[in-house]
């Protein structure tokens, strides 16, 4: 019985692996410092300029760099020394997290100053697109194959765990130390993350197919475009994510959702923290109980039916009016979320080539930011055209029939079975 009770919580195996120990310990600081900065910015600009239009430019100038340079940073990783890269790019976010203290503590006074933050925000973000696919291109050169999904779901509890109490900090912080401490806090914080990484052996690049140098250039990046193309497994696993997303991810009728079914006073109230935190919350769930994940073989069925169980919660909470379910609705929908985004990334350490898993990582990312901004799209004008809760429900509907047709067009997927 005392076998079967551990069994079901989290695999920690990985961090028997001194490298990956430091690595995700590391994390655990580092992911609840980079909340404070995702919290800092947006209301840093609207203390500057009161205008939510200004906060929603933090949209365009995160997404556009998170896009270009996650494709061209999964390039370079496959060029360089992916552990000199992460140096750098960490030592880089570091750094702009200092300057955004500077300007919120010493310089930065009214809307004029909106445009230096939102460019410092871009050059971070940038950054981060460069570290992130990086750090996960480097797993498969620290563990086996068969610790790679209990790696993941501990990174990936960690990355949800940061995103409910990295804003809870922040709210509490604020009135104490002020706002401009907040990116302090922040940039001390990724000293651990740079401890870890020196730790790191090297790891240089191998070369191409063919004997080649890697290209770090738009060569490189055509490449790997060409090389999700062939293989069947990495390029469904992107396109149901970009269904479970992009049809999926209700986030932008919450406000909504929150004052009207939910009733919330107007300002604002208990309703809508619940339900931004839902989601996050399940996943967490997911990770702490993630003990069995290890042991599913075909892991191209789970993640099917893992977007399935997500499309369908999503569509139940766009039907219900009581609070408790709605939130254990999106609960569900985020463990179900957990368990796929564990496989997928799994799969892609795994069937990517050592030479494409930079550039692999980089699509990956690109996937992850870019479907939940094409959600907020469809959200909103579904919304407005016929009411929150049916254009939830839709959006759930749709992402389980348009999961279902494209596994069954291409069944390799189905059929995958994790080896070692």
């Amino acid at each position: 019985m005392g076998r079967r009770v551990r069994g079901a919580f989290a695999d920690t195996t990985p961090l028997r692996t001194p490298e990956f120990r430091r690595l995700w310990l590391a994390g655990v600081v580092t992911v609840i410092g980079a909340q404070l900065t995702v919290v800092a910015v947006p209301k840093q600009i609207y203390d500057l300029t009161q205008s939510s239009g200004y906060v929603g430019l933090t949209g365009a100038f995160g997404l556009v760099p998170l896009v270009v340079f996650g494709l061209w940073g999964g390039a370079i990783a496959d060029a360089m020394d992916r552990r000199k890269l992460l140096l750098l790019s960490g030592a880089g976010i570091s750094v702009v997290s200092v300057a955004l203290w500077l300007t919120s503590a010493f310089g930065a006074s009214g809307p004029s100053s909106v445009w230096l933050i939102l460019s410092l925000f871009a050059v971070q973000q940038a950054l981060l697109a460069m570290n992130q696919p990086t750090r996960s291109a480097v797993l498969p050169r620290l563990l086996p194959a068969r610790e790679l999904p209990a790696a993941n779901a501990l990174n990936m509890t960690v990355f949800q765990f940061g995103a409910i109490v990295g804003p809870m900090l922040a709210g509490a912080l604020l009135p104490l130390v002020g706002l401009s401490t907040l990116y302090l806090v922040d940039a001390i914080a990724l000293l651990a993350t740079l401890w870890a990484t020196w730790k790191l052996p090297k790891m240089p690049p191998v070369p191409g197919t063919n004997g080649s140098r890697q290209s770090a250039g738009l060569r490189g990046v055509l490449d790997g475009f060409r090389y999700v193309a062939t293989q069947k497994i990495l390029l469904v696993s992107f396109l149901v994510d970009i269904i479970a997303m992009a049809f999926g991810m209700p986030r932008a009728v919450f406000p909504e959702m929150a004052e009207r079914t939910f009733h919330d006073p107007a300002g604002g109230g208990i309703a809508l923290g619940l339900l931004f935190a839902g989601i996050s919350v399940g996943s967490v769930a997911g990770g702490v109980f993630s003990g069995w994940l290890h042991r599913v073989s075909r892991q191209g069925v789970a993640v099917t039916v893992a977007i399935c169980v997500w499309g369908l919660a999503v569509a139940a909470f766009g039907m219900v009016h009581a609070l408790w379910l709605a939130v254990l609705l999106l609960a569900v929908g985020g463990a179900a979320d957990l368990v796929s985004a564990v496989y997928r990334s799994t799969m892609l350490q795994v069937v990517a080539t050592e030479e494409m898993r930079g550039r692999m990582q980089g699509v990956f990312m690109v996937v992850v930011a870019g479907g939940p901004r094409v959600a907020d799209i469809w959200h909103g004008g579904a919304a407005a055209a016929i009411g929150t809760g049916p254009a939830v429900t839709a959006g759930g509907v749709a992402v389980v029939i348009a999961t279902v047709l494209t596994v069954a067009l291409l069944p390799a997927f189905w059929r995958y079975r994790a080896h070692g």
